[in-house]
């Protein structure tokens, strides 16, 4: 008589028996203690079970040793759905047919999409890319000085591990208002708003750099303009040396509860608001030519002309001015031709090819300034010329900086490497900055001294590159000639591209990367405005706007000098070089690869130059390289063209 093996409870239920090949339990080799103890469990359980079972069903098999198998169907039991493709009583087989199944090699393309097929692959790829994920995460140490991982990327993953919330802040039930003076590049004013965000209390920044017309204000609330003054509501707290013992007691919490427990005040001082400028309200303040232009403009016959080959638009001759000065304004030719000087040394027109000043004469073209060609390229001109007095160069450059430099602070992080330029976007400073731009049309730019040429151009090139990414986006990964060349200003009656100002300006009008032409042509009269001598200092003071170039920053004329020095420092101890002692190689910049010729003749020049401005561990490394008589190689780093946000 056949022995009925009972279902264990650790075991598959019955209906995922018939779905797997059966077992012939007296093939397994078990210990005889393991045998007696399931024997004696199995007799057990048919006492257990007995009444619980009400069927049993058969099944004959190949018999082995004069036993016969069988398997038990509970059909009291609820029985799951059967997956799609799999055997049900409707179309069950018998059970010849049964052990003549075979699987088979590959699988049938089903006629249908199994979507639960999909699924389990998806949720599969998941389980893989988790664990790589974790792995990454667990494989990685936190710094020395205890700061979290924020950011790791994974071939084809970028992963953003966020720490654990912090809860609601200590301050969200703040009925009042913290705000605080500050003045641009103020290192207290730092201080301050960097202690205000550690603690995560809002506060309103009101920047008099930003805001003069704040100044006024700030003078009669604290009685006197030295900043940080820390109010709370309309309540004095005072200065970053009263910060700091309040901090230090521990009574700060306590004491801006207390200030501002109640709802703000209209005598605490205003929140600034976006588009209000009194600056654009001031009185005009108009050239004294506008009223010459606003004749001439109407009345010169401009046209296209065809000369020296090409097709110049919208242009007129020397000659016709002056007909034309001479007629409406009855004014002799001598005096209408010095009118026509002056319209050109103010910038109201130019020489169509930008060489030579004005004549009285059919040969020599002219066009007014916002008739040129490339209009649509500046990005600092409005419809038409700004007709206000020009303003000197120097106090555009220090009004510039000044803006640039509370953008950074309000909205790039402490380090410099992430900017959010949505933000400044958005932002008063921008808008300001967009106001400011205009004056350049008509500066005279050669009344600066050479090392005030050099601070603005700097400044200005750094400030060109946030407004170019942000009104045409971050350079092209293989044409990045929208970038460099086609984002233009109109300075002082000429246009500059952020190429122009690098390779033409700052390098002395020498070839950029790739290309045999200079930027500037030998009649051009932008070549005054360029150094005597090419500073390699400035590839370490200009960010174009991606993660391999040197953090963004704006100069002082004071300190333009030392500022570059430690711009190199900050740029080598960051990445900038990399040296590999048993290798013998150098792994430097990219910018060196490009620009090699500013730095010296050949490698060891290079490498000498560099070591002025490494940390003494790094110097003592290429020290010891160049001075063993062994070979050493210079190998170059990726470049990163990744936004810098």
């Amino acid at each position: 008589m056949g022995e009925v093996a009972l279902p264990h409870p650790l075991c598959p239920l019955p209906d995922e028996i018939n779905k797997i090949p059966t077992v012939d339990p007296t093939n397994q080799s078990l210990p005889e203690k393991e045998s007696k103890e399931e024997a004696t469990e199995t007799e057990a359980m048919k006492h257990d079970q007995k009444d619980s079972i009400s069927t049993v069903d058969f099944i004959p098999s190949a018999e082995k040793n004069n036993k016969t198998e069988a398997v038990i169907l509970p059909e009291h039991l609820p029985k799951p759905e059967a997956p799609p493709g799999l055997l049900t009583k409707t179309n069950s087989i018998s059970h010849e047919e049964y052990h003549q199944m075979k699987r088979s090699t590959s699988a049938q393309i089903p006629s249908t999409v199994d979507m639960a097929s999909i699924g389990r692959f998806i949720r599969d790829r998941s389980d893989v890319v988790s664990a790589a994920i974790a792995r990454r995460i667990s494989s990685l140490k936190e710094t020395s000085n205890g700061t979290s991982i924020t950011e790791i990327v994974l071939p084809d993953v970028k992963v953003i591990v966020k720490p654990p919330g912090k809860g609601p802040s200590t301050y969200s039930s703040m009925k009042g208002r913290v705000s605080f003076f500050s003045r641009s590049g103020c290192r207290d004013c730092t201080a301050v708003r960097s202690f205000f965000r550690e603690i995560e209390l809002p506060y309103v920044e009101i920047n008099v750099d930003v805001f003069p017309e704040r100044e006024e204000e700030l003078l009669d609330r604290a009685g006197t303009n030295q900043v940080p003054q820390i109010f709370l509501n309309e309540n004095r707290l005072g200065g970053l040396v009263v910060l700091n013992s309040l901090r230090n007691s521990g009574e700060f919490e306590k004491v801006v509860k207390s200030m501002t427990g109640k709802k703000c005040s209209d005598k605490a001082p205003g929140v600034p608001v976006y588009g209000f400028d009194h600056e654009e309200a001031e009185k005009d303040n108009l050239d004294e030519m506008v009223g010459i232009v606003a004749v001439l403009r109407p009345r010169m016959p401009i046209q296209d002309r065809f000369v020296r080959m090409k097709l110049v638009r919208n242009c007129f001759t020397g000659a016709e001015m002056v007909d034309v000065i001479e007629q409406h304004l009855n004014l002799g030719r001598k005096k209408a031709e010095e009118i026509g000087k002056e319209l050109l040394r103010k910038h109201f027109i130019h020489h169509v090819f930008r060489e030579i000043d004005f004549e009285d004469g059919a040969q020599q073209l002219y066009r007014f300034l916002e008739h040129d060609i490339g209009v649509p390229k500046y990005f600092n001109f409005r419809a038409s010329t700004n007709d206000n007095k020009p303003k000197s160069p120097a106090v555009i450059g220090q009004r510039l900086t000044k803006l640039m430099v509370a953008m950074l602070e309000a909205y790039a992080s402490d380090d410099r490497c992430h900017v959010d330029y949505a933000r400044i976007a958005a932002s008063e400073e921008f808008r300001r900055y967009g106001i400011l731009v205009r004056d350049l049309q008509r500066v005279d730019m050669e009344t600066l001294s050479e090392t005030e040429r050099l601070c603005f151009f700097l400044n200005l090139y750094n400030a060109m590159v946030i407004h170019a990414v942000i009104t045409i986006g971050q350079p092209g990964l293989i044409d990045r000639r929208a970038f460099f060349a086609d984002f233009q200003y109109i300075v002082g009656g000429y246009p500059y591209s952020l190429s122009s100002i690098k390779n033409g300006i700052l390098r002395s009008n020498r070839r950029q990367p790739y290309s045999f032409i200079k930027p500037f042509s030998s009649t051009d009269n932008r070549l005054k405005l360029m150094p005597k001598k090419m500073n390699p200092l400035i590839h370490f003071g200009l960010c174009n706007g991606n993660r391999s170039s040197p953090t963004v920053r704006f100069f002082t004329l004071d300190g333009v000098e030392v500022e570059l020095r430690q711009a190199a420092r900050e740029f080598f101890q960051d990445g900038g070089i990399e040296i590999d002692f048993a290798k013998r190689t150098v792994y430097l910049s990219r910018i060196f690869k490009w620009y090699s010729a500013d730095f010296g003749q050949d490698k060891v020049e290079v490498l000498n130059w560099v070591m002025n401005y490494l940390d003494s561990t790094k110097a003592g490394l290429l020290s010891h390289l160049l001075n063993d008589s062994g070979a050493v190689s210079i190998s170059y780093q990726n470049f990163d063209w990744s936004l810098n946000c």
